[in-house]
C-alpha cells in the first residue's frame, strides 16, 4: 500500500482513541497529527471525571512527552490552537456500561460522527488486581465493540491485544482467532470475582487486604485456564467476546510482541519509561548489567513501537468497510529478525 493512499485516506476523518495515556496510543495520536494534520478530529477517550480533568491529564501525561517534540518544533506557538483545533477529550471508564459518558449531547456526536475506532487501552500489570484487569481488559473491550455498533459512520474498530494470547507454544503461531471454545465462561468469572469482593467486604477485610487478595485470585484463575498470568488471560477473555459480539463491525485486531523505543519515527530510541524489555537496553547500554542468566538460544520478540503504530494504520486502511471474520495481524520481529541474548 502506497504511503500516500494512508496520508490521503485520514484526511477528513473522526478517530476515537482509547488507553489515550498509554506508550502506543502517545505515538499513534503523535504520528496521525504530524503525518496528516488534515485529520477532521481526534476524540481522545481519558479515564477522568470531566473534560477539565481529561485536558490536564494530556497535558501532564501525553503532550508533555519527549516523543511530541517534533509536532512542537512544527508548530511553534500555533501548537495550542492547533490542538484545540483537531482535538476534543472524551472523559469516561471503558469499564463502565456505555463507556461511562455522562454528556448525552457529546455521545450523540460520538455515534453519528465517528470514522474510526482504536482501542489501545490495557492494565498490562502482570499480576493487577483481577477485578480491575478484568474490568479493562475484558469488559471495557465489549463496551467499546456495543458503543462501536451504534456509530452510524464507523468504518473500522481497532483493537490493540498482544501476541501472547496464543499461550505458552513454540513454532511457527498463525494468526488465528481465538473463537472461545477453550472452556472458559466469562459469566463465571465476572461471578467469582463479584463474589470474593462481597466476601471480603462483608467482613470488614482492609484494603490491603483485599488488593492482595484480588491479585493472588487473579494468577491463580490464569493458570487454572492455562495462561501465564492475569494480563494475558484478561485479554484473550477480551478478543474471544469481541469477536463473539462485532457483529458487522469491520474489526481489526493487531497483536504485538514485547513493545520497544521507536526506530525511525518521530525519531529514533525514544522510550516513555524503563518497563519491560527496555530495562535491560538502558542497564546494558549504561554498563550496569555485564551479564545475563539465560538461554543463549531463547529468541527475544521485540518490536519498536512505531512499527506497531504503522501497522495499525495501514490495516486501519486496509480493512475499512470490509467486515470479514477476522483480520488479525502478529506484529513481532522472531521470524524475519530473530535476537537471541
Amino acid at each position: 500500500m502506497e504511503l500516500g493512499s494512508v496520508v490521503e485516506f485520514l484526511e477528513n476523518k473522526t478517530i476515537l482513541v482509547s488507553g489515550v495515556t498509554g506508550f502506543v496510543a502517545k505515538v499513534f495520536i503523535e504520528k496521525i497529527l504530524r503525518v496528516q494534520p488534515n485529520v477532521k478530529k481526534l476524540y481522545l477517550f481519558v479515564r477522568a471525571a470531566d473534560i477539565d480533568s481529561a485536558a490536564l491529564r494530556f497535558q501532564n501525561e501525553v503532550l508533555a512527552k519527549d516523543v511530541f517534540n517534533v509536532l512542537k518544533e512544527k508548530w511553534g506557538t500555533r501548537l495550542n490552537s492547533f490542538i484545540s483545533e483537531k482535538i476534543t477529550f472524551v472523559p469516561g471508564d471503558i469499564s463502565s456500561e456505555d463507556l461511562g459518558l455522562k454528556d448525552s449531547n457529546l455521545k450523540e456526536e460520538l455515534w453519528n460522527e465517528l470514522d474510526i475506532m482504536v482501542n489501545s487501552a490495557a492494565i498490562t500489570k502482570f499480576d493487577e488486581r483481577y477485578d480491575v484487569a478484568f474490568g479493562i481488559n475484558t469488559l471495557g473491550v465489549i463496551h467499546l465493540v456495543n458503543f462501536a455498533k451504534k456509530c452510524v459512520k464507523l468504518k473500522v474498530f481497532v483493537h490493540v491485544s498482544t501476541a501472547y494470547v496464543a499461550g505458552e507454544r513454540t513454532g511457527l503461531i498463525l494468526e488465528n482467532p481465538l473463537d472461545g471454545a477453550s472452556g472458559l465462561d466469562f459469566d463465571a468469572e465476572m461471578k467469582v470475582i463479584d463474589q470474593k469482593l462481597n466476601e471480603l467486604k462483608t467482613k470488614g477485610a482492609p484494603q490491603k487486604e483485599i488488593t492482595l487478595f484480588m491479585k493472588n485470585l487473579g494468577t491463580e484463575r490464569a493458570k487454572l485456564h492455562g495462561w501465564p498470568n492475569t494480563y494475558v488471560f484478561t485479554k484473550t477473555m477480551g478478543e474471544m467476546l469481541m469477536q463473539q459480539s462485532k457483529e458487522n463491525l469491520s474489526l481489526v485486531i493487531i497483536r504485538p510482541t514485547v513493545v520497544s523505543g521507536t526506530y525511525k519515527e518521530p525519531f529514533p530510541g525514544w522510550v516513555e519509561d524503563l518497563k519491560t524489555i527496555n530495562t535491560l537496553f538502558v542497564a546494558s547500554a549504561q554498563g550496569n548489567l555485564r551479564c545475563l542468566v539465560g538461554e543463549t538460544k531463547v529468541i527475544m520478540d521485540v518490536i519498536p513501537v512505531d512499527m506497531v503504530v504503522n501497522a495499525m494504520i495501514v490495516a486501519m486502511v486496509a480493512h475499512a468497510k470490509q467486515p470479514s471474520d477476522a483480520n488479525i495481524y502478529h506484529v513481532g520481529s522472531s521470524l524475519r529478525n530473530p535476537v537471541t541474548l
